[in-house]
């Protein structure tokens, strides 16, 4: 048995609902149907989820949407009359309108571009239309309940032949919807398939797999065939936008195998994520590289910084009393630098140095912004010699220079800071000192 997860590209109209049917039809074992809101048709499209969040403003200036859900009504009313023109979608979209100017939710207006999709797509296909609200669970601080969501779902569908659900929500123990961040039906799929015992988590998209970069920067990189579930999650946080990062935590557990695959080229295999013992040996000394933009580090300098018990502490507790969170902290003897995104320290870092001074009377502290952050991820670089030496390397010998360099205690990856302005070079740097031919892929 499989589940499935269509994203919004999948989704984007009647025709290319027509494919997601056409690939369901055609296998049996793909039972349980998990799908988000209609992406983007073509560039100056707007994806829905942003159409209902416009609604959401108005109804919070004036009380009504009349102006933005138009461009719902519409999306909608296109796609049902397409593909179920017996649908009666317009009495679902005046019933959903009367809901969001009702509960004046935020997160209720934006779930409703899952749950017409999967109606829609439910009455295409003759399967159960079943509903995530009141089955996959949040607390009332938004945390998602694993194991009562898996719990609930286990007992719904026991008894369900195929059915098609809405990705991306669910609700908090006093029935509100809440929702995931962007991204997050990839992580209602694999709720699914856990709670479900599935050989298989199919994630369908609208690109052939995982790349070993970001084809932007790096002119075809390799398409990655396996890459092993901590390699998956750092490339994710790193910003490979394929998969939500946090989908990967409910089948980590039971093993079960995520393939991401193209919509419109269905028969191709696409990725493999699997744990680290499926790995095929052949596994490459890289697996990929990705980065992100928009970093500032706090450089901080103070003699027998090493023998003053609680130095880290104080400065984290400078961070925290002002709400921001850090990405890495590397240090030395001497010196402790923390890595923070700029969104984060944006209009607080006068003050933010202030209280570092104040707290730990450092001999300098510094701020430096205009930096980017690269991973290079790969299980087998730490049973290889000389991985970070070509590495670095790679960037000397192109006049880069290293701002920072991290290197997690499990060796998966190397992270170094640069220069944004270096930034696209640097990885083209990296890809090319480990991928020299095609033939390395």
């Amino acid at each position: 048995m499989k589940v499935c997860k269509f994203g919004g590209t999948s989704m984007a109209n009647g025709k290319t609902i027509g494919l997601v049917a056409d690939i369901i039809n055609e296998d049996s074992e793909r039972r349980f149907i998990v799908v988000s809101a209609p992406g983007k048709r073509d560039k100056k499209d707007v994806k829905v989820t942003d159409a209902l969040y416009e609604c959401y403003d108005e109804i919070a200036k004036n009380g009504t949407c009349d102006i933005a859900f138009e461009v719902i009504n519409k999306r909608f009313c296109d796609i049902a009359g397409s593909l179920t023109p017996d649908f009666d979608i317009c009495g679902v979209l005046k019933d959903v309108k009367a809901q969001m100017e009702k509960t004046k939710s935020k997160e209720f207006c934006a779930s409703r571009g899952e749950c017409l999709s999967a109606l829609i797509l439910a009455k295409k296909l003759g399967a159960e239309f079943v509903d995530t609200a009141g089955l996959i669970e949040f607390d009332t601080d938004g945390n998602l309940l694993l194991d009562r969501s898996i719990e609930n779902l286990q007992a719904r569908l026991a008894d369900v032949d195929r059915a098609v659900l809405p990705g991306f929500y669910g609700t908090d123990t006093d029935g509100n919807v809440r929702t995931f961040s962007r991204g997050g039906s990839d992580v209602s799929g694999a709720i699914v398939a856990r709670a479900m015992g599935a050989e298989v988590y199919e994630n369908w998209t609208d690109v052939d797999g995982f790349l070993s970069a970001d084809p932007r920067i790096v002119d075809k990189p390799c398409l990655i065939d396996y890459l092993s579930y901590r390699e998956l999650r750092e490339l994710s946080y790193m910003g490979a936008e394929v998969l939500h990062p946090e989908s990967i935590f409910p089948v980590r557990s039971a093993g079960i195998p995520i393939n991401i695959k193209n919509t419109f080229n269905p028969s191709f295999k696409g990725t493999m994520i699997v744990a680290n013992n499926k790995l095929p040996k052949e596994h490459k000394i890289i697996t990929g590289i990705a980065g992100r933009k928009g970093f500032t580090i706090i450089n901080i300098e103070k003699d027998m910084m090493n023998s003053e018990i609680g130095f880290g502490r104080k400065v984290l507790e400078v961070l925290e009393d002002e709400g921001i969170s850090f990405e890495h902290v590397p240090s030395g003897i001497d010196t402790l630098s923390v890595v923070i995104r700029d969104e984060y320290v944006s209009g607080k870092m006068q003050k933010v140095l202030a209280k570092l001074q104040e707290t730990i009377n450092g001999d300098n502290v510094e701020i430096h912004s205009g930096l980017s952050l690269i991973a290079t991820v790969g299980h087998n670089m730490a049973s290889r010699h000389g991985t970070a030496a070509t590495l670095f390397e790679a960037l000397a010998s192109n006049h880069i220079n290293v701002r920072m360099i991290d290197q997690g205690s499990s060796e998966l990856n190397i992270i170094v800071g640069v220069d944004t302005f270096d930034y696209e070079k640097a990885i083209n740097a990296i890809y090319h000192a480990f991928i020299k031919t095609p033939s390395d892929c």
